[in-house]
C-alpha cells in the first residue's frame, strides 16, 4: 500500500467516524422516540433501536468477509442490509412527520448520511481486498539451463500473482517463503498456501531445475535420475 493509499484510507475512516458520531446519536434518539411512542418503554425501548444498526453492521461484515475470501456474497446479506437501511430511514422519517414534509426530510438525513458514509468505507475496504496486483515479468532464460517449465498458476485465483509481488525480494534471492508466511501474507488456508508455495518454487533456479527434471522423467520413465 502506497502513502497515497494510506492517506485515502485513513481520511475516509476519519470522515466516516465524524459522520457516524453525530448521525448515530440523532438517529438513535429519533428511533427511540418512535419506539416509545408505539408501546415500548424502559430498557427494552432503549436497546430496540440497536437491532437496526446491528443488522446493518452484521450484513456489511458478511459482505466484506466474502470479498476477502473472493467468494460470492450470500443473498441474505444483501437482503439484511437493504432491510436495515429501510428500517432506520423509516424510523427517522416517522419521528419527523409531526413537523411536516420538511421535518421528515430533516429527520431522515442523519440516518441516510450514516448509511451512505459507512457503505462508502466498505467499498474502499472491499476494493483494496479484491484488487489483484499486476503480474511481474517472468525470469530471464539462462543459456544452457533446462527449458523453462510453464508456471502452474491455474486455479490460484490471482494468489500466484499476489505472491509474486509480496515475496519478490525473497524470490529474487532464490528463497521460497514458508507456508506460514504465505498464509499470513495472503490470508489463505493451508491447502491454498501449499499450492502457492509449489508455484513459487518453480520460479527459483533450484525449483525450475527440479521441475524440469520431473518433466523429463514423465516423458521418459526409463531415465534414471
Amino acid at each position: 500500500m502506497t502513502r497515497a493509499d494510506r492517506a485515502i484510507r485513513w481520511s475516509t475512516v476519519a470522515a466516516v467516524a465524524a459522520v457516524a458520531l453525530v448521525a448515530a446519536f440523532v438517529s438513535y434518539r429519533h428511533a427511540l422516540q418512535v419506539v416509545e411512542g408505539h408501546g415500548e418503554s424502559g430498557a427494552l425501548a432503549r436497546v430496540y433501536p440497536l437491532t437496526v444498526d446491528g443488522l446493518i453492521y452484521a450484513a456489511s461484515m458478511v459482505l466484506l468477509d466474502a470479498a476477502r475470501r473472493q467468494v460470492r456474497p450470500p443473498r441474505l446479506a444483501y437482503a439484511a442490509l437493504t432491510l436495515g437501511i429501510a428500517a432506520t430511514l423509516a424510523a427517522n422519517v416517522a419521528a419527523g412527520l409531526a413537523f411536516g414534509l420538511v421535518g421528515a426530510i430533516v429527520a431522515a438525513w442523519p440516518a441516510a448520511a450514516l448509511v451512505i458514509a459507512y457503505e462508502l468505507l466498505m467499498l474502499v475496504i472491499r476494493g483494496s481486498v479484491t484488487a489483484v496486483p499486476e503480474p511481474l515479468p517472468g525470469p530471464e532464460p539462462v543459456p544452457g539451463a533446462h527449458p523453462a517449465v510453464p508456471e502452474p498458476a491455474a486455479g490460484l485465483n490471482g494468489h500466484g500473482h499476489a505472491a509474486l509481488v509480496l515475496f519478490a525480494a525473497e524470490l529474487a534471492a532464490g528463497d521460497v517463503p514458508s507456508i506460514r508466511r504465505i498464509r499470513s501474507g495472503l490470508h489463505v488456508g493451508q491447502d491454498r498456501a501449499r499450492q502457492v508455495q509449489a508455484h513459487l518454487e518453480t520460479l527459483t533456479p533450484a525449483g525450475r531445475s527440479i521441475a524440469a527434471l520431473r518433466a523429463e522423467l514423465r516423458q521418459d520413465p526409463g531415465t534414471t535420475p
